[in-house]
């Protein structure tokens, strides 16, 4: 029977995307394109592959068998292109990340510009996503993540900052009218800026000082989601509104020009820095691979944990 291949890959990505505009959106096509592609394979099979309603796309019997029988096949022809690909003099084809907003800020600016100019054949998209994702399901090769967001069958590389601190910061302004912070109980006597999950669960602020470690569930007039609205969390900080809780990297450049000032610095908890992270598979695609080999090489870079001052 002969079947394009390309209405195939169109079949996996609305099945695994579960509908025509987020497959569309993944895939940087069409939700038409992708409709006529499955519109096609149905009418060459002869049997309906999914179950359409205006609100949702769902597999059939049929669909879910072929789905089954079709990933492992498309995956070895993907192996088997990308070992052609090794003969090139330099690696070719699209890698996909899918990181946090705060990697793309602290652990990337520097990494991505010379990975680009190292192998110009490369095409690299990032997708910004807070929350840890299946990466087969949202058609990218590796991801960023810190250790506690890791999934055991996943493979890890340090990337970026090897160790990272929270810290907590405030305006002088809001220092001058309501005092600053002697322990991090006082926090909860303050106005702070807080962080919501997509979850509902709200970020806890976490100190830590010779052996004890606190946990303050803190209150305040601002609620951001981590990851789109922490600009716009440092710029209340920065008008005075209240206390925000955040990377040390992040907050660095406005301690440096002393709009926002250190609250705390003895009780800043550090943690390791992120990992780049990748299914457990035999063969990895080589702009993959390449870039797993250019972060493996590039030089570990550490902030010493120095006390700011406050």
């Amino acid at each position: 029977m002969n079947v394009d291949l390309g209405d195939l890959n169109a079949f996996i990505t609305v099945a695994r995307a579960g509908g025509f505009r987020e497959g569309a959106r993944l895939s940087g096509g069409s939700a038409s394109a992708l409709s006529d592609a499955i519109r096609r394979l149905e009418t060459r099979l002869g049997v309906r592959l999914f179950n359409r309603t205006t609100r949702s796309v769902a597999l059939t019997a049929a669909g879910n068998g072929l789905l089954a029988r079709l990933e492992p096949a498309l995956g070895e022809v993907a192996n088997a292109l990308d070992v052609v690909n090794g003969y090139r003099d330099r690696p070719a084809g699209t890698l996909r990340l899918n990181i946090p907003v705060s990697a793309a800020r602290l652990a990337l600016p520097e990494i991505v510009p010379a990975f680009l100019a190292r192998y110009p054949e490369i095409q690299l998209e990032i997708i910004t996503e807070e929350s840890f994702v299946d990466l087969m399901a949202e058609n990218c090769d590796a991801g960023i993540r810190y250790d506690e967001r890791l999934e055991q069958d996943m493979i890890a590389v340090p990337i970026g900052p090897r160790k990272q601190r929270f810290a907590a910061a405030a305006a002088p302004s809001y220092l001058a009218r309501c005092g600053t912070p002697q322990h991090p109980q006082d926090m909860l006597d303050h106005a702070c800026i807080r962080g919501r999950f997509a979850s509902g669960a709200m970020f806890a602020w976490e100190f830590e000082k010779d052996g004890e470690s606190i946990e303050i569930a803190v209150n305040g007039p601002f609620i951001m989601r981590p990851g789109g609205g922490t600009d716009l969390a440092v710029e209340v900080a920065k008008a005075g509104i209240g206390i925000i809780y955040l990377f040390e990297d992040w907050l660095q450049p406005y301690f440096d020009d002393g709009s926002l000032v250190p609250v705390l610095p003895d009780w800043w908890p550090s943690f390791p820095g992120p990992k780049l992270y990748y299914p457990g598979r035999r063969l990895v695609p080589s702009p993959l691979r390449a870039f797993i080999d250019f972060v493996r090489a590039w030089p570990a870079s550490s902030r010493p944990a120095r006390p700011a001052k406050s």
